[in-house]
C-alpha cells in the first residue's frame, strides 16, 4: 500500500475537449500517466499530435474502449465530456466492473450533481457552479481565465497571458512571492511549453497556467502584478 502511494498515477480522461486536453497535459507535467479517450477521430489526431499520451479513439461508455485504454490497471477515471450521461456511465463502469479506486465526473447541469453522487461517482465537478463562483469574484480575478475546477470548486486551474509591457518581465520565479496556496504549472512561450523551475523567468507575452485555491486567486493576481 505504501509503495502504491509513491508511484505515479495511471489516469484515464474520458473527453478530449479543452478541459480534457489541459487536464491530461497537467497530469503529464506532474509526472502521472494519463490516457485520453475521445470519440471524434479528428480530435484524436490533434490530441495525439499535441500530447505525448495514449489517445484512444472510441466511446468512453464502451467496456471494450475502456479496456483498450487500460482501465483495469488505472488508479482513477475522470469523465469530462459535454454529456453528463456519458460521464456518469464511464465512471460507473470503471467503479463497478473494474474497481477503479477514484472516479471523477464533470457535470454540465448542476441539478444532476446529487444524482451522480448517489449513483457512486466519488467527486462531481459542476462547471456551471464554478463559473458562478468565479463571477462572484469577477473584479478581483479579471484577467484570469478558469480552465477547470478542482475538488468540487475548492481550487481552479487558470490561465493568464502576460501583457507586452509586463512589469515583472525577466524576473525569475524564485524572486516572486507566489502564494503558498498556488503553484505555476506551465508556461507557454512562442508555442513551446516550459516546465517551470525556480530559475525560470517570466517574460512579456508568456501564457502562464497555474493552480490555486479559489480564495487565493486575487492574491495571485496581486503578486504577479496583473492588476488593472
Amino acid at each position: 500500500m505504501e509503495k502504491k502511494k509513491q508511484q505515479a498515477l495511471e489516469i484515464i480522461v474520458v473527453g478530449g475537449g479543452k478541459i480534457g486536453f489541459y487536464l491530461a497535459r497537467t497530469l503529464l507535467e506532474h509526472g502521472h500517466h494519463p490516457a485520453l479517450v475521445e470519440r471524434d477521430r479528428a480530435v484524436c489526431k490533434r490530441l495525439a499530435n499535441a500530447l505525448d499520451v495514449p489517445v484512444i479513439s472510441g466511446d468512453g461508455t464502451s467496456v471494450d474502449v475502456l479496456e483498450q485504454a487500460g482501465v483495469a490497471e488505472c488508479d482513477a477515471l475522470i469523465g469530462v465530456t459535454g454529456q453528463d450521461e456519458e460521464n456518469l456511465v464511464a465512471c460507473q463502469l470503471a467503479k463497478k466492473l473494474f474497481s477503479v479506486r477514484k472516479t471523477i465526473a464533470r457535470v454540465n447541469n448542476p441539478k444532476n450533481a446529487d444524482v451522480m453522487r448517489r449513483l457512486g461517482v466519488d467527486i462531481v465537478i459542476s462547471a456551471t457552479d464554478s463559473i458562478a463562483r468565479l463571477l462572484e469574484h469577477e473584479v478581483d480575478t479579471a484577467g484570469l481565465r478558469q480552465l477547470t475546477a478542482i475538488n468540487q470548486g475548492e481550487a481552479s486551474i487558470c490561465e493568464t497571458r502576460l501583457p507586452a509591457d509586463y512589469r515583472l518581465s525577466g524576473k525569475r520565479l524564485s524572486e516572486l512571492d507566489i502564494p503558498q496556496r498556488a503553484v505555476i504549472i506551465s508556461i507557454n512561450r512562442q508555442g513551446s511549453t516550459i516546465i517551470p523551475r525556480g530559475d525560470t523567468q517570466l517574460l512579456s507575452g508568456d501564457t502562464v497556467i497555474f493552480m490555486a485555491k479559489n480564495e487565493a486567486l486575487h492574491e495571485v493576481k496581486v503578486k504577479l502584478k496583473l492588476e488593472d
